[in-house]
């Protein structure tokens, strides 16, 4: 039987595991080529570790909103299908931005990577390009966040 606690709790699961998700490709693609570039210039590492490590974060946010859900699910006590509707609806923003942008930013940070191959001191341009991308995954956050704010 479909209530609305496994409504909500779906929600929740979808912010964590998209948003994960798409960490975990942003991630992967970055360490592949990170590991290319560090084969020939092992005193890179601290640059491209930053680098690799920026599409992580969307994991995290995934799991804020879906700790928020949790938060949420727990203070209504008995949660109704409108309610759990909802709760699944505010996870979205998050979950979907989350697993492109996690995705995406792999994809900016590689670009970043082979910059810094060629012109170390551009470090920071790197940087400043893949969290570009972030912008859009913290969007998703704030607004699952203040969507949850209004479930009732």
């Amino acid at each position: 039987m479909i209530t609305g606690l496994s409504i909500a709790i779906l929600g929740a699961v979808l912010a964590v595991s998209l948003a994960s998700i798409g960490s975990s490709i942003g991630v992967s693609i970055a360490g592949q080529v990170g590991s290319g570039i560090l084969s020939e210039e092992p005193e890179k590492f601290i640059s491209v570790l930053v680098l690799e490590a920026l599409p992580g974060s969307q994991g995290i946010y995934g799991f804020v909103g879906a700790f928020m859900a949790i938060n949420t699910i727990t203070n209504l006590g008995e949660v109704s299908l409108g309610a759990g509707s909802a709760i699944l609806f505010a996870c979205l923003p998050i979950a979907i931005a989350g697993l492109f942008s996690g995705w995406l930013q792999g994809k900016v940070s590689v670009a970043g990577m082979n910059i810094v191959a060629k012109q170390p001191k551009d470090f920071v341009k790197a940087v400043v390009l893949s969290a570009m991308v972030e912008t859009y995954a913290i969007i998703g956050l704030l607004t699952t966040i203040l969507l949850l704010g209004k479930v009732s």
